[in-house]
């Protein structure tokens, strides 16, 4: 067997020992020729450490060392395994992804009927489907359709508009077992992850689109449960409901929605979020949020992702009756971490009155303890009144409010730090009476400019008591006053 040798390898090798042996002789003598003696012994050592470098190992450096390159052969980054093919993940799961066809009426009291597509997943072998509720919603009737050929009725089980989530469950002969996939852990995707998407576009049947995570717990101003996935997998009309699968073949997240002005911009539920919902939507049909009755301070202000810690605790709520108090951080609700008050406020609500929840506490010079908690129903506003003393101004209105950071205001068109995002609004409290909506941004509060939720708060808390508050608020395109009485 003849060895090959790479010609250039050789030549570039002796073109460095002739350079090297022709300059030689001139640098011997260099203090005689002028200045081009240094010139030329800076021009050796270069050279000299250019060949030196592309031999040790290291790489092949570029013109003068201004560069690396990976020697022929030399293995790639650690630990990283470019995809070649995903077929064999396709395969495995695209017999879960349904395709969902809906009739409902027309709006505005127009004659007829309308069609409308979507997707979704099987859930369990024995008929329930996983998909979005603007997919069903208003529906007179829906069909499912498997990859097989094999076609359903079904019914909704349960579905909630604020987390876009809704559960179905077919009906008909020869369902036999159906294919179910697997659901994964979301709180372990990491932004540069890859992920497959499949469902119904525009009724093309299964189709497929790969990209990766671009981002989490992106915020759109829908609602307190905003916590989406952002990945460039293509999702377009019809996509809605469908699974977003992981390298694993598991289910990741479910596919929800798009901006309209982008491209490769898409957004989905994260799958652990839905098992918190499930359990609640196949016993009360609708989200019955639980309540755990504590008053948190999540640190927002200062940016870092902290436990939250817990301020004031309502006198015969279940977090009394747990032994927590003021001062402690709840770390963790059923074994998950938590790291922001919106993020506490998610997994609690999610949980149906009566469940039991699991929290994991830190106190002041303690070590981390557990207690378990049996949540209610949460009462209403005017039965809370006087059960804690609250000292934050905006929760006294109603209001969560988070920061425009270039993250947040990004996928909303909105300039960042130019206001303060109202993320949330309590049913029956002054802001909600006024009017105020999630997704508004506070621009001014009593004729002052503010750029931050901080901004907001302290311009509250200089406010009079009893006086009414004057915010100035962008909704869209438009900017209005907004009056709430304190």
């Amino acid at each position: 067997m003849r060895r090959r040798i790479s010609c250039h390898s050789v030549s570039s090798r002796l073109l460095s020992v002739l350079l090297v042996l022709a300059v030689t002789p001139l640098t011997a003598g260099a203090e005689e020729e002028g200045p081009v003696g240094p010139w030329l012994q800076a021009r050796v050592r270069e050279h000299a450490a250019w060949f030196t470098y592309q031999g040790n190992g290291e790489g092949r450096a570029g013109a003068m060392g201004l560069w690396r390159e990976r020697p022929a052969g030399e293995p790639g980054l650690p630990n990283f395994v470019p995809p070649t093919s995903l077929a064999p993940l396709i395969r495995a799961v695209e017999a879960g992804v349904v395709n969902i066809t809906t009739v409902s009426p027309r709006e505005s009291g127009l004659a007829g009927m309308k069609r409308s597509t979507g997707s979704g997943f099987v859930l369990t072998a024995d008929g329930l489907v996983v998909t979005n509720s603007h997919v069903v919603s208003g529906a007179n009737k829906i069909a499912v359709r498997l990859s097989d050929g094999r076609e359903f009725s079904a019914e909704v089980v349960g579905r909630d508009a604020s987390t876009d989530v809704a559960l179905l469950r077919l009906s008909g002969s020869d369902m036999g077992d159906l294919p179910a996939l697997f659901l994964g852990d979301s709180d372990r995707l990491e932004v540069g992850d890859w992920v497959v998407a499949i469902g119904n576009p525009f009724g093309l049947d299964h189709s497929v689109a790969h990209g990766m995570i671009s981002a989490k717990e992106r915020v759109l101003g829908v609602g307190q449960f905003d916590d989406f996935i952002q990945t460039d997998a293509l999702i377009n009309p019809g996509n809605s409901g469908g699974p977003l699968f992981n390298m694993k073949g598991e289910v990741v997240g479910v596919n929800t929605a798009i901006i309209s002005q982008g491209q490769g911009i898409g957004f989905a539920v994260p799958i652990n979020l839905v098992k918190d919902l499930l359990p609640n939507l196949r016993e009360n049909g609708k989200l019955e949020r639980g309540w755990l009755g504590v008053v948190v301070n999540d640190d927002r202000e200062s940016g870092e992702r902290r436990a939250p810690l817990v301020k004031d605790v309502f006198r015969g709520s279940p977090a009394h009756a747990a032994g927590i108090r003021s001062g402690d951080r709840l770390v963790a609700v059923n074994g998950r971490t938590i790291g922001s008050y919106l993020q506490l406020l998610r997994k609690v609500a999610l949980l149906a009155p009566g469940s039991e929840a699991r929290l994991t506490l830190l106190r002041p010079g303690a070590k981390q303890e557990e207690v378990t908690v049996r949540l209610v129903e949460r009462p209403a506003q005017e039965a809370t009144e006087g059960l804690v003393q609250r000292t934050s101004s905006d929760e006294d209105l109603g209001l969560a409010l988070r920061d425009l950071t270039p993250d947040v205001a990004a996928p909303l068109g909105q300039e960042a730090w130019a206001g303060a995002l109202v993320s949330a609004v309590t049913p029956r409290s002054p802001a909600d009476e006024a009017g105020l909506r999630a997704g508004d941004v506070v621009t001014e509060v009593n004729r002052k400019r503010v750029k931050d939720a901080a901004g907001v708060r302290a311009a509250l808390s200089r406010g009079s008591s009893g006086a009414s508050i004057l915010l100035r608020v962008k909704r869209g395109d438009s900017l209005q006053y907004v009056a709430i009485a304190r």
